[in-house]
């Protein structure tokens, strides 16, 4: 037997096996999140909810060194101010959470119900993005064309009514940034929206270590109202697109609607053209998905809560106090260093409990680094390391490398740049493997119709159909349950025809299945 297949791994489900329920395991086993009681609605744990401040935290640097400037708008919205932009309510209209009164009343059989006197005037929506009451306050604060560019970003929660949910991927409240900005003409919109989608990209590929392909997305999937959209796309372990990040080019229709109005240097009422842009805690889902193993989560060190996890063998023994002061002093030193342009963070963990039901603990978690001590690693000044992304040696055991105190602390910063970029490194390598390519659509037919358990995605060449003729291919994608993604920006032109049209083909775009 395959000595690699002997290994017991810490997870009960294996990815080839079943992915939607290894995917599950791993939220509950590094202890992600859990089910909130409210359908579609979750508790982000403390070490999930860490991962998300270390994304937040690193995005916010970037929004705010774009020159773009936080705040906050109301969670209600009212009705009116969808009713104002036709095609955008229209787009959300099945998904918004809508309030109606304002007070309950007993219901006489110890229950309780509206009150029928507390009917709101208007209804108020649960924003489920917030274009609209931002475009009412742009309105207000763009006066003349000093006024501009106006950039703002909120971050908030939105609640979009979801049918079928799954933890990170599509609930019903989820959490995000979203940036909005307007500007005194399309080139200088369009500027800001491309600027948007790459950073998206580089965060996604520096501080995720998730490869995306940036490109604009066809017209059947663009938001609602936005004369552009762009996305950054991942390719999941299982081969499905996973749309990680969205910027958009709203062009004068949300001026319009909001009345964004601004005087130009000649004098002349000109309308704003505007952009939005955001991301969400979808970006954990995609890191799941991306980096877990059959032993639990893997996380990229730049968002890791703990890069470092230091594990002392205690013995409750008087011993223990020297091994707590050796760990203590490992701990004191690791702080003191940089990686990746941060202080290494490092968590001492002196909870009670067997070391080796901590470690695995840790390991499901993902941590980068795992340093187990015992008193004689303590007693001869030595250190053994765990490294998350090389868990096992050929021979299934461990992988721990025994190293001086003095060594590894010369090697620790190393080791986690190390990490960053090899956890990269695996996921490129793997996406760039698992993208093919179909000069015809009985070709591309063919391909996802084969047994295989994680197609990837195609790239096909396209005329760009719009109206009707474009809605005809969404459908027959439809009935392969495939959907196209993007076009990439800076491919190679198109050389040969469309495979939906026949025509001669303009662009290429990838086609896959997706979350």
């Amino acid at each position: 037997m395959n000595q690699k297949t002997a290994i017991r791994h810490a997870l009960s489900t294996k990815r080839e096996d079943d992915f939607a329920q290894w995917y599950q395991e791993v939220i509950s086993e590094a202890e992600m999140a859990e089910e909130s009681g409210v359908r579609g609605c979750m508790v982000i744990k403390p070490w999930g909810y860490g991962v998300w401040e270390r994304i937040q935290r690193l995005m916010d640097d970037r929004i705010k060194a774009a020159g773009v400037q936080n705040c906050y708008f109301p969670l209600f919205i009212p009705l009116s101010y969808f009713a104002k932009e036709a095609e955008h309510v229209e787009g959300f209209a099945k998904e918004m959470a809508v309030v109606t009164h304002h007070r309950l009343v007993g219901d006489g059989k110890g229950g309780l119900v509206p009150d029928p006197e507390a009917k709101l005037e208007e209804p108020l929506i649960v924003r489920p993005t917030s274009e609209t009451v931002i475009g009412q306050a742009m309105a207000r604060w763009v006066q003349s064309w000093r006024d501009l560019p106006l950039m703002v970003n909120q971050w908030a929660n939105v609640v979009r009514w979801e049918m079928r949910t799954r933890m990170f991927l599509r609930t019903s409240e989820f959490l995000w940034q979203e940036g909005h900005t307007a500007h005194a003409d399309r080139d200088d919109a369009m500027a800001e929206t491309l600027r948007a989608l790459e950073m998206y990209r580089d965060f996604a590929e520096t501080e995720l270590a998730m490869p995306v392909i940036a490109g604009e997305k066809p017209e059947n999937e663009r938001f609602p109202g936005a004369v552009a959209t762009y996305s950054i796309e991942a390719m999941m372990q299982d081969g499905k697109a996973l749309q990680a990040g969205t910027s958009h080019y709203l062009g004068t229709g949300f001026a319009h609607a909001a009345g964004i109005t601004f005087q130009d240097r000649e004098g002349t009422q000109q309308y704003a053209h505007t952009t939005s842009w955001g991301t969400s805690t979808r970006m954990i889902g995609g890191l799941i998905m991306t980096h877990g193993d059959d032993d639990g989560l893997r996380v990229p060190p730049a968002v890791a809560p703990h890069q470092i996890v230091i594990l002392p063998m205690l013995r409750d023994t008087p011993e223990d106090d020297a091994l707590l002061a050796y760990c203590e002093e490992l701990r004191k030193a690791l702080v003191g260093q940089s990686a990746l342009g941060e202080s290494v963070r490092v968590l001492l963990d002196k909870r009670p409990g067997k070391a080796t039901q901590k470690r695995w603990a840790w390991v499901k978690k993902g941590v980068p680094l795992i340093l187990e001590i015992g008193g004689r690693d303590a007693a001869g000044g030595q250190v053994s390391m765990l490294r998350r992304d090389k868990l096992w040696t050929e021979a299934g055991k461990a992988n721990f490398v025994g190293l001086a105190k003095d060594e590894f602390l010369a090697r620790a910063s190393a080791e986690i740049e190390d990490i960053q970029a090899s956890l990269h490194a695996e996921a490129k390598a793997r996406r760039d493997a698992n993208i093919s390519k179909a000069s015809s659509f009985e070709e591309l037919a063919a391909f996802f119709a084969e047994d295989k358990r994680y197609p990837g995605w195609v790239e096909v060449e396209w005329a760009r159909p719009t109206g009707d003729e474009l809605e005809a291919v969404v459908q027959k994608l439809k009935g392969l349950k495939l959907t196209m993604r993007n076009t990439p920006l800076g491919a190679e032109p198109a050389t040969g025809n469309c495979i939906f049209t026949g025509r001669g083909a303009v662009e290429k775009i990838y086609v896959a299945r997706s979350y």
